[in-house]
């Protein structure tokens, strides 16, 4: 009769560091010096609960990254790169990163920590996009030419301008027809246009 126990002790240590991780996120956002007791405040538990959890405050902003960057990678494999036709995958997966990345902003602008689960991460989603654009450039959606670094380097940065330009606030969806349009068609005149 322990083992049902142990769950629920086991659900209870995963809420109380969901809700640390997230407190941390707002905090952290908001002000990149911040406390730990800070987050603990935010979070709404003891201090002594985010000290058990995180033996620092490096190790806080560590596991902060690697919790992103996992949600990320899931964002990623959620748009079904291998299988979908390239262009639904590249819409879903634009529009998914856009929640993730706007709902974890200070996690995923912090600097690679090299050698770290979460720069392993960075490497996989990275990997990951390389692999859809390659799919994109041989079903005719890229030139067969193009540098694909050079396109996911740009593609990151039309996803960066999405999150922090003006339209910021639109609809991830709306954000992601923007995005994957400008990445695919840029800005100059389409064929057939006078």
């Amino acid at each position: 009769m322990a083992e049902p126990a142990v769950r629920r002790l086991r659900a209870d240590a995963e809420r109380s560091v969901r809700v640390i991780l997230e407190a941390a996120e707002r905090v952290l956002a908001a002000d990149p010096g911040a406390s730990m007791e800070q987050v603990a405040e935010a979070a709404g538990v003891a201090r002594t609960t985010v000290h058990r959890r995180f033996a620092s405050r490096k190790a806080l902003i560590e596991a902060l990254a690697e919790s992103a960057v996992r949600q990320l990678a899931e964002a990623v494999e959620d748009g079904r790169p291998d299988t979908a036709p390239p262009l639904v995958s590249l819409h879903r997966i634009t529009a998914n990163v856009l929640r993730i990345k706007g709902a974890w902003s200070y996690a995923l602008s912090r600097p690679d920590d090299e050698g770290g689960t979460a720069a392993a991460g960075w490497e996989q989603v990275g990997a990951r996009c390389l692999e859809l654009l390659g799919r994109a450039r041989d079903e005719g959606l890229l030139d067969a030419s193009v540098d694909l670094e050079w396109t996911r380097r740009v593609y990151y940065a039309l996803i960066g301008e999405a999150l922090h330009g003006p339209e910021a606030q639109q609809d991830p969806d709306a954000l992601a027809t923007l995005v994957v349009d400008t990445l695919l068609h840029g800005a100059g005149r389409r064929s057939g246009a006078n």
